[in-house]
């Protein structure tokens, strides 16, 4: 392996702060939420906003984007105005030292997924846990499920040590899913002795490509719970709602939509009803409901979104 040390720039003064407190009582809370494979919901993303707009940040790390992805199976964008081109939105992965609503600090890593070089990468994160003695990594993503909107978000916790997530239920079994930069490095924090844990909030299938701010919020109650941090997860609140209003309007203008959202109301309240089910997808033993799949739910909301975009350039 290449040195991972190269791969990433630190900035001296505020790296000294991060050490300094790191000398009255133990480091700061490394939180991250890359852009990567699977975010249903934008839930990881939304959560590295939020966390940026609401809270004080200072640039810590950078790392070499240009070693780190793939250009030609991630194009950035740039803009072309007119007849020149204007602006080009960079790629980055970097670390920012972030204050609590109580001035505590804590890590946030965020970015672009590498596409490249992930035991590298994920060797370079290692030494900055150790470097400033961070006694716990935690990553935020969301994952489409079949469960209503209309229902409380569950999450799937995943940790180093099983004592990390002990108050959290366990949905899945052992199950094979495609790796992520972000699963690999808590699997190679836990390996080195260091402990590392995870959320993965349950979103809606059929919302799964949209904006969900309700599952940023779960996430971020979480980390919240699980380290102390005052995170204002609160200020997310209004945009859910707004969320959650605009998908009750559709959901009655569409009687299709509204019957899916039925079945699956149906299924989680008898999952609720159940001991013992090891997932929310599984057959309750009181009823089995044919529930159409994702695609089959996307295609349906798409169709009718398309419908209303029709009727309103005809109005």
């Amino acid at each position: 392996m290449l040195d991972p040390s190269e791969i990433y720039d630190v900035d001296p003064h505020v790296a000294a702060q991060v050490e300094r407190a790191a000398g009255d009582g133990g480091g700061p809370v490394l939180v991250h939420a890359v852009r990567g494979f699977v975010d249903a919901g934008q839930a990881g993303a939304t959560v590295a906003e939020h966390l940026l707009d609401q809270l004080p940040s200072r640039r810590l790390v950078t790392f070499d984007a240009d070693q780190l992805l793939d250009y030609r199976s991630r194009r950035p964008m740039m803009t072309f105005d007119s007849t020149t081109w204007s602006s080009y939105d960079e790629p980055e992965l970097v670390v920012d030292l972030v204050e609590d609503g109580t001035g505590t600090p804590f890590l946030l890593l965020h970015g672009i997924e590498p596409d490249v070089q992930w035991e590298r990468y994920v060797a370079a994160v290692r030494q900055l846990v150790e470097r400033f003695d961070v006694p716990l990594t935690i990553g935020v993503h969301g994952i489409p499920m079949g469960i209503p909107h209309t229902r409380p978000l569950s999450v799937t916790a995943h940790a180093t040590r099983p004592e990390l997530v002990a108050d959290h239920p366990s949905w899945f079994g052992a199950v094979k899913v495609p790796a992520s930069a972000s699963a690999l490095l808590e699997l190679r924090l836990g390996q080195s002795g260091h402990d590392a844990m995870g959320f993965a909030v349950h979103v809606p299938h059929y919302l799964a490509q949209s904006p969900y701010p309700q599952a940023s919020m779960a996430a971020l109650e979480r980390v919240e719970r699980a380290t102390g941090l005052d995170l204002h997860a609160g200020a997310l609140t209004s945009s859910a709602d707004e969320t959650r209003a605009e998908i009750e309007r559709q959901v009655q203008d569409s009687a299709e939509v509204a019957a899916v959202v039925r079945a699956l109301e149906e299924q989680y309240d008898a999952f609720a009803r159940s001991i013992g089910r090891p997932s929310l997808l599984a057959p309750t033993g009181e009823q089995e409901i044919d529930l159409p799949t994702a695609d089959e739910l996307g295609a349906e909301f798409e169709r009718f979104l398309a419908e209303q975009s029709d009727g309103g350039s005809e109005s």
